[in-house]
């Protein structure tokens, strides 16, 4: 069995909560963050979503991301980070969400009630979207759009995006044409 090896990433404020499923083992980590694999296109989305660039946080000489700048993004529009599985067993020795069995399931309730301002949840990838809905007894939204739940009072959304991981069969420019709404909406972000 293993453990999440990393906290979660809450910013003060912060208005939308990412969830994936869990880290790759760490081998394959080009840094010490959320999305570490540099294969993963998490973070080339967020270069292309926020600043038109998907190099923009990418350190191709150093073969990593530029953890400084993506971190004081994801302060400035408030957006935390976590996964739904704090515990997993791996079947095969990957990160791939079908040979991840979820041992112990990340407390959601207890996530989203230390983030009161959070007004969206995203899941990344298809693991993540399962556990969250099971969880919620919500209805799964097909990819890129949404469904809305109530927690402790609270209207929220549940957004269903793409995998960030190469395995899923999309350009990142594609990814990122999903991601970019959802982040106009709740950022009046306009790219």
């Amino acid at each position: 069995m293993e453990y999440h090896p990393l906290q979660p990433f809450l910013p003060e404020g912060a208005r939308l909560l990412m969830l994936g499923s869990f880290p790759p083992a760490r081998k394959r980590w080009s840094m010490e963050f959320f999305y570490p694999n540099f294969t993963n296109d998490m973070w080339r989305i967020f270069g292309l979503c926020f600043f038109d660039d998907k190099m923009h946080f990418v350190d191709e000489a150093g073969k990593t991301f530029r953890r400084p700048a993506i971190e004081a993004l994801l302060r400035q529009h408030g957006i935390a980070l976590y996964d739904t599985a704090t515990a997993v067993r791996r079947t095969t020795g990957t990160a791939a969400d079908k040979d991840l069995e979820v041992v112990e399931p990340t407390d959601l309730e207890a996530l989203l009630r230390r983030l009161p301002q959070c007004e969206a949840v995203v899941t990344t990838g298809q693991k993540a979207t399962d556990v969250f809905c099971a969880h919620f007894q919500l209805q799964q939204p097909k990819v890129g759009s949404f469904v809305v739940f109530t927690f402790d009072g609270r209207p929220m959304r549940l957004y269903r995006m793409p995998s960030s991981s190469r395995a899923y069969p999309l350009s990142v420019e594609r990814k990122a044409e999903y991601y970019r709404p959802l982040f106009d909406t709740l950022f009046n972000h306009k790219s």
